[in-house]
């Protein structure tokens, strides 16, 4: 698939840019690539995390629901380069009066910290997910430095005095029906009211007309209100968000009612804990493509891919601009991370938002190195960063 002879891992002689060490481990390239529907053109780098000057995090504007550039991103947190992140809430076109929270829509750790969890799969902005993924599917990096594709699962509880309700999201911009969900200060200040709208199956389905929201500070009900609201969140304060059967629930607390809410998220695959976790979906198991890939659909992608053990880290991004802008099919960006090396690889958003960001040695700017298809860099709500000892 990549123009010309390649080996594992390493671009094509021939097709590519001569390799830029951006720091110590970061590699920057780029090159053609012959795919069905024409010449697409790839920005790559490589990074080898197995030394210790490297490490990778999420790039994120200090809320959920938010949304920054990559390169402002990148700049600000100090990372030598970096890529965009999950799909996230983009438009609210079927909700009259609702605005989108610029929220991702797959779970997110930042240092260790869960900041939310997947909205339900039939929420999610995006193209179709490939069978036998879901919005739960995370790219993360483990507090032992190994990256590795995985799933992230919500655990979570609200204990009152009329017993315990299973906790049905965090800081997510869409909730299952009937189900309580839980906002804190890493959310923002976006209205929370976008949360009670759709349903598990359908995106545009009306907003619930059956909702409740309960304000919790110090472990007890300080307010409520018949309808999610909106505005900063203190630091050590919750807000329950409601609907049907969760709305009813709430609708029991007074008051001064004491109140423990506890959430977490759960890995499928491991004890270790994740430093890093970002939403996509995996288009690439063990060196094989993952079943029922879409091979017609060509567009402008942003992928990460793994090799060897999770100690090395490949990250891809396309040209927008209108020479190569026809891009690749999913199933041609499983087999390009392949080509390049990688074991697992995992889709993130593409289009309009795929930029690949990088800092020139000896600056501390970064810059965006593709060519975003409409010219200039969309604000996305994260992405991913690579940071180093600054370069010397």
């Amino acid at each position: 698939m990549l123009a010309g002879a390649a080996l594992a891992g390493a671009a094509p002689a021939g097709a590519a840019s001569k390799a830029v060490e951006l720091a110590p481990g970061v590699e920057y390239t780029r090159f053609d690539i012959d795919a069905a529907k024409g010449v697409a053109h790839a920005h790559v780098l490589r990074v080898d995390m197995r030394s210790r000057q490297v490490s990778v995090g999420l790039l994120y504007p200090g809320k959920v629901a938010a949304r920054a550039t990559v390169s402002q991103l990148a700049t600000s947190a100090g990372a030598v380069a970096g890529v965009n992140g999950d799909f996230f809430n983009i438009t609210e076109t079927q909700h009259p009066g609702v605005a989108a929270t610029g929220a991702s829509v797959g779970p997110a750790i930042a240092r260790g910290r869960a900041l939310k969890a997947a909205v339900p799969n039939g929420q999610r902005f995006g193209p179709a997910l490939p069978p036998g993924t879901s919005t739960k599917d995370v790219l993360g990096v483990t507090a032992d430095g190994r990256a590795r594709l995985d799933s992230l699962a919500l655990d979570g509880s609200v204990t009152t005095a009329e017993g315990d309700l299973p906790l049905g999201g965090l800081n997510q911009y869409a909730l299952p029906v009937g189900s309580v969900g839980a906002f804190t200060s890493d959310w923002g200040s976006v209205s929370r009211m976008r949360a009670v709208c759709g349903t598990d199956t359908d995106r545009a389905a009306p907003c619930s007309t059956d909702t409740h929201e309960v304000r919790i500070a110090d472990g007890r009900v300080v307010s409520s209100a018949d309808s999610p609201g909106s505005g900063a969140i203190d630091s050590g304060t919750t807000v329950l968000v409601g609907r049907e059967a969760g709305a009813q629930w709430l609708r029991k607390l007074s008051p001064g009612d004491t109140v423990k809410v506890r959430h977490r998220l759960v890995a499928s695959s491991t004890r270790t804990p994740y430093a890093f976790a970002v939403g996509g979906y995996p288009v690439l198991r063990s060196g094989r493509p993952l079943p029922g890939l879409n091979d017609t659909t060509s567009a402008v992608r942003t992928a990460a891919g793994i090799a060897d053990g999770g100690r090395r880290l490949l990250l891809l991004a396309l040209d927008g601009s209108p020479a190569y802008r026809t891009g690749l099919t999913i199933a041609e960006v499983a087999a390009t991370m392949r080509d390049l090396g990688s074991v697992d690889a995992f889709s993130l958003d593409g289009g309009g938002s795929t930029t690949l960001a990088a800092r020139t040695p000896g600056t501390t700017e970064v810059t965006v190195r593709n060519n975003p298809s409409a010219g200039t860099e969309r604000p996305v709500p994260n992405g991913i960063g690579v940071f180093t000892t600054p370069w010397r």
